[in-house]
């Protein structure tokens, strides 16, 4: 496929060579035109360096003259800095800078300064072009020297606007300061909290020790609780009050006095009643000494019980052991009641302190704020003092975060035009321009290219493709040239063939004609008939383009007498026609130019001619005038076996051939089919070299004979 196309570009180039050639030659010869004309500039260069972070006293300079990290989406400082490059302020001082001043405006030194980041580093190329080449790297060392101007320029403004704003916020910081103190010193007396973290470990421990206390309260309670259960058994004491009670009663001696007479009493009473009545006097004198000791020993008893209080003589302890055992109990009670009210204490100091220790966080909240915003102040105070002093000293420095690498050269030749870049660029041109106009002029093209366009155009029988003849072969008064040729004979004799192949009838009469003039069909009338005579058949050629015969300068043979004597005249056909220098061959010339010679070809006579040339010849070949120009080949067809349609590459033109065809078809004429003349073919190319390699045997079998007729002799 690849070879196709290209092989078909090929032959485009070809058929529209010289349009092409002088197209590219044209735009050559501008570029030359435009090198001889054009001045010459010379181009120079130099280097910035964006640093990343100059070398300054201070930290603020540093800070001021880092270069900012490009974010993505965001600005690029190299970008801005090659755009500042170019601005009017930096363009003025590098013209004002210029020693000696020249006469150059900003404008035209923003039209010759280019810039380019280079990328992957913070270096900026900056290159300059004029026709002065001392000017150029003057120019480029002057913007160079603005650039690191400037930088100074903007990194001392700043710092200059730093310290006039810190000199303002400095005493502000220091008031915000001293109220943020004040206000922490005031919350700590309000709040008593001094130090969160002591308070905290102190309460905690104070929590726990009041936890441990009240443990050892509550074991203690219970011991005591079950001692007093075991004695409230032995003793049937109810309580503290009761008890005191008894152990007083049992202890008090002249309640022990009354208790013995009283026993004494209730013996003579229980005598008495064993020994009297009970109304006996004595024995009502004994009770009633009884009772009134009883009351007596009652009011006694509650004189020595708490609060005056009755108390039942039964539950006196009468007795040591259980006025003992009564006073333990009292003991016991008493010690609950201590153990009871210290457990109350303890529980509510250690609420007090789990009250205090939630509450610690509380008040520390706001504490912390207030610390907070003091350690802030201070710090925020510390950091402006220290700005305050590095703007001062970065005012007062020379700090550039631009640095000079490569500073400009004066050039030693041209930068343009560029010779071998300008010829380059134009011949590149040049080929597409010649190529789009070959390309357009085959589009516009509407002539036949080929055999395979023509069979495909016109849906007939393509007989032959011919050769194109020299100048040798094209006359044949001497047609010795064109016979030893077999690349020349060869495809006429397979034209003749195809003719006898495809038509099983006898072919006797031929016309031959072309739609246009100049297409080769009187040429490939007379080298056909050639070949035909060559094949030993009789065969006649006439000359019927009575309006621009060819066939007797063809032969180099007279005009007269010819075709138009037989007609007029009534000559006969045989006396007329003439033999040529190849054997079986004759011509019909046109003999005189007729003034209308359609009549004569239409005529009957004219009938008569062609029956009788069919009686004596094998073959006879007409050759007839083109079809665009006379209706005579249509004609004489109907006289014939047929018409041979000559078309020439680049010559025939596609929709008169259509027209042709489809007129001749239409009338009903045959076409044997189609010949294309003039294509140079590799039937042509393999017969010549056979003939060649003929040749070439042929000599070398002489030169071998003569050698071996040497060495006999």
């Amino acid at each position: 496929m690849g070879k196709n196309i290209s092989s078909l570009l090929m032959k485009v180039l070809k058929r529209h060579s010289v349009p092409a050639i002088a197209t590219f030659a044209s735009v050559i010869g501008g570029s030359v035109v435009y090198l001889a004309v054009t001045p010459r500039l010379y181009k120079t260069s130099g280097r910035l360096m964006l640093d990343e972070k100059q070398v300054s006293v201070s930290q603020l300079g540093r800070d001021l003259s880092q270069v900012p990290v490009t974010t993505p989406g965001g600005s690029n400082p190299l970008a801005t800095q090659a755009e500042l490059i170019k601005s009017q302020r930096v363009l003025q001082r590098a013209i004002a800078q210029l020693s000696p001043p020249e006469q150059i405006t900003t404008a035209e030194l923003s039209q010759g300064l280019q810039v380019k980041v280079i990328p992957a580093t913070n270096i900026l190329e900056l290159s300059y072009q004029s026709p002065d080449s001392l000017l150029a790297a003057n120019v480029l060392n002057a913007i160079s020297e603005a650039m690191v101007a400037e930088s100074v320029e903007a990194i001392r403004s700043e710092a200059r606007s730093v310290r006039k704003f810190l000199e303002a916020e400095v005493p502000r910081q220091r008031s915000h300061l001293t109220m943020a103190e004040a206000a922490e010193s005031s919350y700590r007396q309000r709040s008593g909290i001094v130090s969160f973290e002591e308070q905290t470990k102190t309460l905690v421990s104070s929590l726990a020790t009041s936890e441990s206390q009240e443990r050892t309260l509550l074991s203690q309670l219970q011991e005591v609780m079950s001692r007093i259960s075991d004695l409230e058994q032995i003793t049937s004491a109810g309580d503290l009050n009761s008890a005191y009670s008894a152990v007083r009663g049992g202890g008090d001696e002249e309640l022990k006095k009354l208790r013995a007479k009283i026993v004494e009493l209730e013996a003579q009473v229980v005598e008495g009643r064993v020994l009297l009545t009970d109304d006996h006097p004595t024995l009502r004198t004994l009770i009633e000494r009884r009772d009134t000791l009883r009351q007596l020993y009652a009011q006694k008893l509650a004189m020595v019980s708490p609060n005056n209080s009755a108390i039942a003589p039964e539950q006196v302890a009468h007795d040591e052991l259980s006025q003992n055992l009564t006073s333990q109990l009292i003991f016991q009670k008493i010690e609950r009641a201590a153990l009871e009210n210290k457990l109350i204490i303890v529980h509510n100091q250690r609420a007090q302190l789990q009250a205090n220790l939630a509450q610690l966080p509380i008040q520390q909240q706001p504490l912390t704020a207030l610390v907070r915003q003091r350690e802030e102040a201070a710090q925020s105070l510390k950091l402006l003092q220290t700005k305050f002093e590095e703007a001062r000293i970065a005012e007062a420095q020379l700090v550039s975060n631009i640095r000079i690498i490569a500073r400009a050269t004066i050039p030693d030749s041209p930068a343009s035009p560029k010779l071998s870049i300008v010829l380059f660029i134009a011949s590149v041109f040049g080929i597409i321009l010649a190529v789009g106009i070959v390309l357009l002029l085959e589009a516009l093209d509407n002539t036949l290219r080929d055999a395979s366009e023509a069979e495909e155009l016109l849906q007939l029988p393509l007989l032959g493709i011919l050769p194109r003849l020299t100048a040798q072969t094209l006359k044949l008064d001497s047609a010795a040239t064109f016979l030893q040729d077999v690349g020349l004979v060869e495809p006429y004799r397979m034209l003749l063939k195809t003719l006898e192949f495809r038509n099983p009838e006898n072919l006797q009469v031929i016309v031959v004609s072309s739609s246009l003039s100049g297409e080769g069909k009187s040429i490939v009338a007379s080298h056909l008939a050639t070949v035909s005579a060559m094949l030993s058949r009789r065969t006649l050629i006439i000359d019927a383009d009575l309006h621009r015969p060819v066939q007797h300068q063809l032969f180099n043979l007279a005009a007269t007498p010819g075709i138009s004597d037989v007609l007029e005249n009534n000559q006969s056909l045989l006396e007329v026609i003439r033999p040529t220098g190849i054997e079986n061959l004759s011509v019909l010339t046109c003999g005189e130019l007729h003034q209308h010679p359609s009549l004569l070809l239409e005529s009957t006579a004219m009938k008569s001619l062609i029956a009788e040339a069919e009686a004596h010849f094998d073959l006879v070949i007409i050759d007839t005038p083109p079809l665009c120009a006379s209706i005579d080949a249509a004609t004489l067809t109907q006289q014939s076996d047929g018409i041979i349609l000559v078309t020439r590459p680049n010559v025939t033109r596609k929709e008169v051939l259509q027209k042709t065809v489809s007129e001749l078809t239409e009338n009903r004429i045959p076409v044997l089919g189609v010949v294309v003349n003039e294509m140079t073919s590799m039937t042509q190319e393999y017969y010549r070299d056979t003939h060649n390699g003929y040749q070439s045997n042929r000599r070398l079998t002489a030169q071998a004979s003569t050698m071996r007729s040497e060495d006999v002799n």
